[in-house]
C-alpha cells in the first residue's frame, strides 16, 4: 500500500515540475511531460527499440541474432567474433538511438540518471546471465579526464543501478593508470583495442577477488575497453566478468548463428 502511494506521489511531482519548469525534448522537442522520462518525451521513449528477454543474442557480446532456437539452446548461439574477448558476457539496455543515444549524451554533461533508464537498467540487470552478479565496477576514467568532465558517467550509472539492486559500487579496485586518446567515431576495433593496450589496473584485488563483477559503461561499441578492463579483472582473481551498458550500436547485427 505504501509503495502504490509513493509511486503516485512520485507520478504528481513530475507532472508538476514538468508544469513549472517545461522541458523540451532531446529527440523531437516536443513537450517532456514527467521527470521519470529524463531528457526525452514517453512518445520518443516508445519509439527507441529496447531489447527485451525474448530477443536471441550471441550469448557472449550480446549482439542481436536472427530466427529462434529453443530455450535451452540459447546459451549456444554464439556469433564468434567475440571468442577471443576477455568478458564472460555482455548485454545492453537497447539501440544506441533514439531516447537511450539521447540519455547518454546528456550523460556526458551532467550527471543524473532519470528513473525510467535506471529502472530499465536493473530490469536488463536482473536477466540471465548478468543476474549472477555480486560487485559493480564502472569503468574508470583516469583522473586528468575527471578532473575536466568532473564525475564518471559509469560510475553515476552504476550507482543507479546500484539504489534498485543493493549490489556493491565498487569505485576504487579498477583505475585507468593511462591516460589514451578519446576513441573517436569512425576508429575501428584495433584501433580502439591498441588505444587501451595496458590502460587498467586493479589496485585492490582482494576485493574482487572470486567476484562475479559486473562492469558498466555508458555504451557498447567494438567491446574494445570493456574487454581490456575484464582482462584486468580476471587476471585478479575476478570469477566471472559480465558487462552492462545502456545501449549498443543496432548496426551490429549477427548474421549466422554458430
Amino acid at each position: 500500500m505504501k509503495s502504490g502511494f509513493v509511486n503516485r506521489a512520485s507520478v504528481l511531482y513530475d507532472a508538476a515540475l514538468a508544469l513549472l519548469y517545461p522541458q523540451s525534448c532531446a529527440v523531437c522537442g516536443a513537450s517532456v511531460e514527467a521527470r521519470f522520462d529524463g531528457v526525452t518525451c514517453g512518445a520518443c521513449w516508445e519509439k527507441t527499440l529496447i531489447f527485451s528477454a525474448e530477443d536471441l543474442v550471441c550469448w557472449k557480446c550480446g549482439v542481436l541474432a536472427p530466427g529462434r532456437v529453443p530455450e535451452e539452446k540459447r546459451r549456444e548461439v554464439r556469433c564468434r567474433r567475440c571468442d577471443e574477448e576477455s568478458y564472460t558476457a555482455a548485454r545492453a539496455c537497447g539501440a544506441y538511438k533514439g531516447a537511450l543515444r539521447a540519455h547518454i549524451l546528456a550523460l556526458k554533461r551532467e550527471p543524473h540518471i532519470p528513473r525510467r533508464l535506471a529502472h530499465l537498467l536493473f530490469e536488463t540487470q536482473q536477466r540471465e546471465p548478468l543476474n549472477n552478479v555480486t560487485r559493480i565496477v564502472p569503468v574508470p576514467l583516469h583522473d586528468a579526464r575527471l578532473r575536466e568532465r568532473g564525475f564518471n558517467q559509469a560510475g553515476e550509472i552504476a550507482n543507479a543501478l546500484s539504489k534498485l539492486s543493493g549490489l556493491t559500487v565498487d569505485e576504487w579496485s579498477l583505475v585507468r593508470a593511462m591516460h589514451t586518446e578519446r576513441h573517436r567515431t569512425g576508429m575501428d576495433k584495433l584501433a580502439r583495442r591498441e588505444s587501451v593496450e595496458n590502460a587498467f589496473e586493479v589496485r585492490r584485488p582482494r576485493l574482487v577477488e572470486n567476484e562475479n563483477i559486473l562492469l558498466i559503461d555508458d555504451v557498447f561499441t567494438t567491446g574494445a575497453t570493456v574487454s581490456a578492463c575484464a582482462r584486468e579483472l580476471k587476471n585478479a582473481g575476478a570469477s566471472n566478468v559480465f558487462v552492462l551498458t545502456i545501449a549498443r550500436p543496432i548496426e551490429q547485427r549477427l548474421e549466422a548463428r554458430g
